[in-house]
C-alpha cells in the first residue's frame, strides 16, 4: 500500500453487496414507474459526502455537477444528470434510521466475528449535536424544529440532540448508539445501549467504564446483573465518607484503587471516537431539522467508520483501521 489510499480503494475493498439489498429495499424494483437512480450510487453519496467534509446536500449536488471523480465514486454516468436535492431528500426518507440499523447490525457482526473489535471493555458516553433552528419562545424546544430541546452541552446548554454512544475501548469503534433529544438525561439512555452491546458482544463484555453523569445504584445493578463490572466514579454526594471508591474531583483528578483508576482511563477511547465523528465525519455540521433525520446524519457517519475498518481489514493493515485521513485523499 502507498502512503495513503484513496476514496476509491476504500469502496472496491468493502463488501457493499448486503448494503445494497438492504437500500433498495425502500424503492419498487418492478412494475409501472419510472425506474429509480441507483440506491447503492445515492449510498455512497452520503458516505463520500461525510468523508470529504461536504457541508451540506445542496453543495454536494453542486460538486456533482462538475467533480467527474465524485461522478464516479457516487455511481453517475457520463450521460446521466447528478442527483439533485428531492433525489437526496427522498432517499434519506426511504432508507432512514431502521434499514440504516440493519446495515451498522451487519457491519459489526463481521468486525466482531474478525476479532477488529474485542469486546472486553467497553466505554459510554455522550456527545451534543446543536439543532439547525432557533429556540422557540417557550426557551426549550425549537421554533423550527420542534423534536429539538434545550439541554446540557460542552460549555452551558444548547439546543439540540445528543449521541449516546458506547465504544469498544480497544479498536476504538461504536458497538451501540442511540440519538435523543437534548434534556434527555444519560442514565435514561444507558439501559438501551448496555442492552445493545450485551447482545453483540455476549460474554465478551467484561467491563464498562463511563463517567459520574452514569452513576445510580439502579444502572449498576443492572450493569452487575448483565455480569459486567461497572467502573462508574461516584459523584461527591454519594456513599459519603466511604473509602477505596472511584472519584474524580472537580479538577478531573481521579481518585481510588489503582486498578479502577487504570480502568477509568479507558474513557477517553470515546472521546476520541466522538473527536473523530465531529471534526472528520462533519457529525456537527449539519442542516438537518427532525430527532429522524438527525438520526439518519448521525448512522452515516458511524457507517463510514465501520467501512474504513473493514477495508483496512481487507488490505492487511490494521494500523488504519481508525483512520479517516488515510482513506479521504
Amino acid at each position: 500500500m502507498g502512503e495513503y489510499e484513496t476514496l476509491e480503494s476504500l469502496l472496491f475493498n468493502v463488501d457493499l453487496s448486503l448494503i445494497e439489498q438492504t437500500v433498495k429495499k425502500g424503492y419498487h424494483q418492478d412494475g409501472p414507474g419510472r425506474p429509480p437512480r441507483s440506491p447503492l450510487g445515492l449510498f455512497n453519496a452520503n458516505i463520500v459526502k461525510r468523508i470529504m467534509g461536504i457541508r451540506s446536500e445542496r453543495e454536494l449536488v453542486r460538486k456533482l455537477s462538475t467533480d467527474h471523480r465524485l461522478r464516479g465514486l457516487c455511481r453517475i454516468e457520463d450521460h446521466e444528470r447528478p442527483y439533485g436535492i428531492a433525489v437526496l431528500s427522498r432517499f434519506r426518507k426511504r432508507v432512514g434510521p431502521r434499514r440504516l440499523g440493519e446495515i451498522i447490525d451487519s457491519l459489526l457482526r463481521k468486525l466482531t466475528q474478525w476479532r477488529v473489535i474485542g469486546g472486553e471493555k467497553v466505554a459510554m458516553d455522550t456527545s451534543p449535536i446543536k439543532a439547525y433552528s432557533r429556540r422557540s419562545l417557550d426557551n426549550r424546544s425549537g421554533s423550527s424544529d420542534p423534536d429539538a430541546r434545550v439541554g446540557r452541552g460542552v460549555r452551558g446548554y444548547i439546543l439540540g440532540y445528543k449521541l449516546h454512544l458506547a465504544v469498544d475501548a480497544c479498536s476504538e469503534l461504536p458497538v451501540a448508539f442511540t440519538v435523543a433529544p437534548a434534556n434527555r438525561n444519560e442514565k435514561v439512555k444507558a439501559p438501551l445501549l448496555l442492552g445493545r452491546a450485551q447482545r453483540l458482544l455476549g460474554k465478551r463484555l467484561e467491563v464498562l467504564v463511563a463517567d459520574s453523569q452514569y452513576s445510580s445504584q439502579r444502572f449498576r445493578n443492572i450493569v452487575s446483573a448483565n455480569g459486567v463490572e461497572a467502573v462508574i466514579p461516584y459523584p461527591s454526594n454519594q456513599r459519603r465518607g466511604k473509602r477505596g471508591l472511584l472519584r474524580v474531583d472537580k479538577r478531573f483528578h481521579v481518585h481510588g484503587p489503582p486498578r479502577l483508576k487504570r480502568l477509568y482511563g479507558l474513557r477517553s477511547a470515546v472521546e476520541r471516537v466522538f473527536s473523530r465523528l465531529d471534526l472528520q465525519l462533519s457529525l456537527s455540521i449539519h442542516k438537518l431539522r427532525g430527532l429522524r433525520n438527525i438520526s439518519t446524519h448521525a448512522a452515516y457517519c458511524i457507517i463510514a467508520l465501520f467501512l474504513i475498518a473493514e477495508a483496512s481489514w481487507r488490505l492487511g493493515d490494521l494500523s488504519h483501521i481508525r483512520s479517516v485521513t488515510y482513506f479521504a485523499t
